[in-house]
């Protein structure tokens, strides 16, 4: 059984992942807020913290994640608003895109996906013992974390105090003791839609408290693993630790990670940048396979860059694989293969190095390859093979394509390639659905795009 370790940023180090009670392993991934659809960089912590998830269970760990999503927000308002549409309505369209989307990686859901709007009596009980302890104040409605009430506050992002901005502008400033103070709760405003009712007055909550209550609603405190991108150590995880341990005396989670940014052009891909890629029209281009490959050739700690070159990359190395198993058979592996098979799990073992994990899975095939190639060579088993790429939500890359494609699903193929070369993109989607009513999907192979059967 391998030891774990993973890199922590509370302390700046690579730590042992010591579960609290046996070998549950409880993991709070941060999701997205949906005032629309979901980018690239939006997908890398669902992508880590899945493949986290797989690789943990494969180790024997029995694991819980959660994934949350961020219903109630400002940017929710203030899209919606701009849209002429409910707030709700709005957070409700997105969510269900949100799960399409990420459906379409083929990595599982999350065990749970909690909605803020679904936690707002947990949200409101740990106002009340942040407020009974002194750690908060109500201040015309608004209710406000005292950042230096908390003596530790600045530990995870290893920032000054006194050198913090919340973001937060001028909402609420004449009404703060302190600029640095947080908002736990916002009172109503008009523009608003929605409201909740709360013992300091209606309104709904920040941003901050949401995923505080959350987690510990699900996984209760001291669970092993919180993650999510590095943009959100300060101000969002910085103040969730604060504020769970001023307001229950127990720290929030044992481990912090911070998976790197995905870049365009060497900036954070941002909606607020303008700089996005879709994470639907991403898999729309090059399939979920070429995504999760260009994902695991990065250290999850590292940012990316995205382009062209680099998902291109990724494809042909996608494809070596696929057709490195198009001679492989089912059944136990060589016995080369299990020396392989450690090096690609000792490499997830250690601070969950996926590149030198693929480095391994490379390796393998080379060896099948001779070893097909040779006169003695005979079938190969893949059942090392497979296992491996399971972790990484990558086993598809072993699936033997189906011959026997009808006519008429072929001539629909053509014509949505043709569709997408043209640039029509609802004609390729209305082509594809046609597929999908006929029992095909489409998917990148090294020749072109290839139907599998949907069934």
């Amino acid at each position: 059984m391998r030891t774990v370790r993973l890199h922590d940023t509370l302390s700046g180090r690579i730590a042992e992942l010591t579960p609290a009670r046996g070998r549950r392993v409880r993991i709070y991934a941060c999701g997205p807020t949906v005032y629309g659809r979901i980018h690239v960089g939006n997908a890398r912590p669902y992508v880590v913290f899945s493949q986290l998830r797989r690789f943990l269970l494969a180790e024997g760990y029995d694991v819980t994640l959660v994934a949350n999503v961020t219903d109630i927000n400002d940017k929710i308002y203030a899209a919606a608003a701009a849209a002429g549409r409910r707030s709700d309505e709005l957070a409700r369209e997105m969510t269900a895109a949100y799960r399409a989307d990420t459906d379409a990686l083929g990595l599982g859901r999350p065990d749970h996906e909690p909605l803020a709007s679904e936690t707002i009596p947990g949200i409101i009980e740990l106002i009340e013992r942040l407020i009974a302890r002194e750690h908060a104040y109500v201040a015309d409605g608004d209710v406000y974390f005292a950042v230096r009430s908390y003596p530790r506050y600045g530990e995870l992002s290893h920032r000054d105090v006194d050198q913090m901005d919340q973001g937060e502008g001028t909402e609420g400033a004449r009404r703060k003791r302190d600029p640095r103070d947080f908002a736990l709760w916002k009172a109503h405003k008009v523009n608003e839609d929605t409201r909740w009712e709360a013992p300091w007055g209606a309104g709904r909550p920040g941003w901050h408290i949401e995923c505080s209550a959350m987690a510990e609603e699900l996984l209760g405190l001291d669970f092993e693993i919180h993650g999510g991108g590095s943009d959100l150590i300060f101000p969002h995880h910085e103040n969730e630790a604060a504020q769970t341990r001023a307001g229950r005396g127990e720290r929030l989670t044992r481990l912090w990670m911070h998976n790197g940014m995905v870049r365009l052009r060497a900036e954070k891909m941002s909606k607020s940048i303008g700089n996005v890629f879709g994470l639907d029209e991403t898999l729309e281009r090059y399939g979920a396979e070429t995504l999760l490959t260009y994902f695991s050739g990065a250290h999850w700690r590292q940012p990316i860059d995205f382009d062209d070159e680099r998902l291109e990359a990724a494809r042909g190395r996608a494809a070596g694989i696929r057709e490195a198993g198009r001679g492989l058979v089912d059944g136990p592996s060589p016995e080369w293969s299990a020396p392989l098979r450690d090096r690609f799990l000792d490499a997830l073992a250690e601070d969950f190095n996926t590149p030198r994990a693929l480095a391994a899975v490379n390796e393998w095939t080379r060896r099948s390859n001779r070893a097909i190639a040779s006169a003695a060579g005979g079938g190969v088993g893949a059942d090392d093979l497979r296992a491996m790429l399971d972790v990484l939500g990558l086993a598809s890359l072993l699936e033997v394509a189906v011959p026997e494609v009808p006519e008429a699903a072929i001539a629909l193929r053509d014509a949505r390639e043709q569709a997408r070369r043209d640039r029509d993109y609802a004609a390729a989607d209305r082509l594809r659905d046609e597929l999908r009513t006929m029992g095909w999907e489409v998917r990148d192979g090294p020749q072109g795009p290839e139907l599998r059967s949907a069934v």
